[in-house]
């Protein structure tokens, strides 16, 4: 049974999942040509329209789509409508573990199986089960237990690692801050990475993020990102913590958090996807520019 408020639910699920997709389809323009790339970012150059988005807004779309139907993550939907998207358009940039794994769901392999046997039986420790999940936090925001809960269900179909379901959860659980907490001030200093390191597993994650308290806000990006990793690794220890340290640094701008998250190159995509789909639940729907949100590609909600 839907939640009395699930219509309310939604529409923050609704925003966090727009600032996830401009965030991400704004970052693989970044790809390609470093010295192009070097320029807009130091112009505050956008690219050229259109800005096709990846598997990263494939899958929070999978999500979203499973909240507002059940108004939970039902693992089995989940996976069956992961597999099914990646099938239909598996050029969204799918990493080789995903590919694997989701092509398997797809043949029949129960997700549980094809999720535990990735990298050797130890289960993916990737940053794709963060990468889609801030629109959990928005949809749970008034209740810790269930982001954690629903955030790792959400994470499990794909990454068996416990270090991959933490830093799904460490996602879900700063965009559930910002929308309790993040507009309630200007400057939040690090109480958004503290609230999240009371609430998360002690695996590599955590240890990681744990190093951003002791990172000044004022900071440029690269110099956090040399500390806290880039996305480079794709993996979720190697990414969470400095998109939580970057989004603590703008609570409330979503254009400046983009920018930040795209200057640090790594994994570009994904960073400019979880830090949109944080910021944007506290700096609210019309920090998103308009010619942002045209020129990525349209969502098939």
């Amino acid at each position: 049974m839907l939640p009395n408020d699930h219509e309310i639910r939604m529409n923050r699920a609704l925003l966090s999942l727009d600032g996830l997709s401009v965030g991400d389809a704004f970052g693989e323009c970044f790809f390609g040509n470093p010295r192009v790339a070097e320029r807009r970012i130091e112009h505050r150059d956008p690219p050229p329209a259109p800005w096709p988005f990846t598997d990263d807004t494939t899958m929070a779309l999978s999500i979203v789509r499973c909240l507002n139907r059940s108004g939970h993550i039902d693992n089995d939907a989940l996976a069956a409508a992961f597999a099914r998207e990646y099938v239909r358009n598996p050029g969204r940039g799918y990493g080789y573990g995903a590919r694997v794994i989701l092509q398997e769901i797809h043949s029949g392999i129960p997700w549980k199986e094809a999720a535990g046997r990735a990298f050797n039986g130890q289960g993916s420790f990737g940053n794709g089960g963060a990468m889609r999940s801030a629109p959990i936090g928005a949809y749970f925001a008034d209740d810790v237990q269930s982001v954690i809960n629903e955030a790792k269900a959400s994470c499990e179909v794909t990454h068996a690692h416990p270090d991959g379901a933490t830093g799904a959860i460490a996602v879900a659980l700063a965009a559930a801050w910002m929308v309790t907490k993040g507009n309630q001030a200007k400057s939040s200093g690090h109480a958004l990475v503290e609230f999240v390191l009371d609430h998360l597993p002690e695996t590599e994650t955590y240890h990681r993020l744990k190093c951003a308290l002791e990172l000044p806000l004022n900071l440029s990006p690269l110099t956090a990102a040399s500390a806290l990793g880039n996305g480079m690794q794709a993996i979720a220890s190697d990414t969470v913590p400095f998109c939580l340290w970057c989004a603590a640094r703008h609570v409330n701008n979503y254009q400046e958090v983009i920018w930040s998250a795209v200057s640090v190159y790594g994994d570009i995509d994904t960073n400019c996807a979880i830090v949109g789909g944080i910021v944007a639940l506290s700096a609210g729907r019309e920090s998103i520019p308009r010619e942002w949100l045209k020129a990525r590609e349209p969502l098939p909600i």
